[in-house]
């Protein structure tokens, strides 16, 4: 289950405590190892010096988490962490949201922007200001029929067995499809989590005239954590979004995870 191994990408402002909230909040429930990274640039004495500070405040912030800190020097911040993440063997990057978006929401910058086309590890996005709540409440999965999405309902559906949380699955109508249709595709894949996992997951089409509009329609529970699947278009074992996923990960109001291509 993703979650043996989180790493966060710490920066001492309002989306690196974010991310580090959440990171240290997942580690715990899952019981796995949590590592807190700050990258810097090479040829810069001061920024690593400066790197070293930032990873004592997340101490700080930490308090008496148990988590190993590290600095690492690498041209971008983005792919300094896909590298570090291969090398400790981390399964989970969390990041948080560029500053400057909307309140609540999640914000792409470079580094998440980075993650979303390079990582073979899962990358977990968190909203701007996500408060993480003590325990996980429903995994909710973006579905689309098609092999990526198919293989992640299994996937999804035995992590939400483990954590012992509701499994739901969700598809977007936006007006330009037949509804029977995308109806029918979700009740194969609730077929396919029960015939996986034995879990009998929720089933929900979201309507709207837009991406945004359709998860506004949609409740979401304390603690949701939305998990979307790499496009067809990613490498093997690599993420990347299709440009449907990203307008629903900019829409959501809790924290998105996007699985590599291929991911088990």
């Amino acid at each position: 289950m993703i979650g043996a191994h989180v790493i966060v990408g710490y920066t001492n402002d309002p989306g690196g405590r974010d991310a580090l909230a959440l990171g240290a909040a997942i580690a715990r429930v899952t019981g796995g190892e949590l590592t807190i990274a700050t990258i810097y640039p090479p040829g810069s004495a001061g920024q690593a010096v400066e790197a070293q500070a930032n990873l004592a405040h997340a101490a700080e912030e930490l308090g008496p988490v148990p988590a190993e800190f590290i600095t690492y020097e690498s041209r971008g911040t983005g792919r300094g962490l896909a590298v570090l993440a291969s090398r400790i063997k981390a399964d989970l990057i969390v990041v948080g949201s560029a500053s400057g978006g909307q309140r609540g929401r999640i914000t792409i910058g470079t580094t998440a922007d980075h993650l979303l086309h390079l990582s073979s590890e899962a990358v977990m996005l968190v909203p701007d200001q996500y408060v993480p709540p003590a325990e996980p409440g429903r995994l909710t999965l973006a579905y689309v029929h098609r092999p990526q999405c198919d293989a992640a309902v299994g996937q999804v559906a035995q992590a939400a067995l483990r954590l012992g949380v509701p499994l739901r699955l969700i598809t977007l109508d936006l007006r330009t499809e037949d509804q029977g249709r995308l109806r029918d595709d979700l009740a194969l894949a609730v077929r396919l989590a029960w015939e996986t996992t034995g879990i009998e997951a929720e089933a929900e089409v979201a309507e709207g005239h837009d991406v945004a509009a359709a998860l506004e329609d949609v409740e979401w529970l304390p603690g949701e954590l939305l998990v979307c699947a790499a496009s067809e278009d990613a490498q093997p074992h690599r993420v990347f979004l299709g440009e449907l996923a990203m307008k629903v990960l900019r829409a959501s109001a809790c924290p998105v995870t996007v699985l590599p291509r291929g991911f088990t």
